[in-house]
């Protein structure tokens, strides 16, 4: 019923605003369940009621992401085209600790994120405001005993020293799309952290060594929707049901049947998200 898993996605942005069911139809079809992932108030919200229109397969994670504490660069796919999502990215949001507690003790929410720190364009005041409000999300998924889902770029080293300086407040979870080396990966383990790739594995070997070194139980497959879409779709709109091309790469990358790579997936999913998908059943 379920063979593969998407476990980082976003079919609630505005690039699927007219036809998210179907999107999420041609996944299921393909056996795909996903978690739909905040980014910010609206899209966490939005991932929710995805979530809630499909009985199994669909779940929700709800958080802040680091280039949304302050003034951001405007995605079209993610917030739209209207005068409030310009003003949005114009000013940024500032974590509300309740609102996104209600929002994270939805059953449908299996993690809170995505969460973390983004130096890709900032100054050191935005640095120090990304770390506060990742230790909010943290101490917010300690709470509420749901997993972490990080956002990082070029910024490893911070977050990790964050993450060990801050043990007590952790629930690990996910590393998404992960591109840090293996000895950043090494400590992320440690700490307890599994790690998500997506599509950008099917058209590089720079992720090779990294996910060479990491055990199968560490594995996830994500697609990012709707960024980086793998072989053979590139240059489309990415969706859940290409997840399927990610897991056949990750397999070969580790020397693993697909359905053994697809199974084990599964697995690592449940695990982390404490969840439970419906299996095949045979008499």
């Amino acid at each position: 019923m379920y063979s593969f898993f998407d476990a980082h996605t976003h079919v609630q942005f505005a690039a699927f605003k007219t036809e998210w069911q179907e999107v999420i139809e041609r996944a299921r079809k393909r056996g795909v369940a996903m978690v739909n992932v905040g980014t910010q108030r609206d899209t966490s919200e939005g991932a929710i009621k995805t979530a809630e229109a499909f009985e199994t397969g669909v779940y929700a994670a709800v958080g802040l992401h680091p280039i949304h504490t302050e003034r951001s660069h405007h995605d079209t796919k993610e917030l739209g085209t209207n005068e409030e999502a310009m003003d949005f990215t114009s000013r940024g949001e500032e974590f509300d600790y309740e609102v996104y507690k209600k929002l994270a003790l939805h059953p449908k929410v299996v993690a809170i994120g995505e969460c973390g720190l983004d130096y890709y364009r900032l100054t050191e005041e935005t640095k120090q405001k990304q770390k506060a409000v990742l230790l909010e999300q943290m101490r917010l998924s300690k709470e509420v005993e749901k997993p972490i889902m990080i956002h990082c770029r070029d910024a490893f080293s911070d977050l990790i020293t964050i993450l060990k300086e801050n043990k007590n407040i952790l629930h690990p979870g996910i590393i998404h799309f992960f591109t840090g080396t293996v000895d950043d990966a090494r400590e992320l383990m440690e700490l307890g952290f599994s790690f998500t790739f997506g599509g950008v594995v099917t058209f590089t070997r720079d992720y090779d060594a990294v996910l060479e070194y990491l055990p199968l139980d560490r594995i996830l497959s994500e697609t990012d929707a709707p960024y980086v879409a793998p072989v053979p779709y590139r240059g489309k709109t990415n969706e859940p049901a290409y997840v399927v091309e990610v897991v056949q790469k990750l397999a070969e990358i580790k020397k693993q049947p697909v359905e053994n790579m697809a199974e084990q997936i599964i697995k690592n999913a449940e695990r982390v998200f404490r969840i439970s998908l419906p299996k095949v059943t045979t008499e």
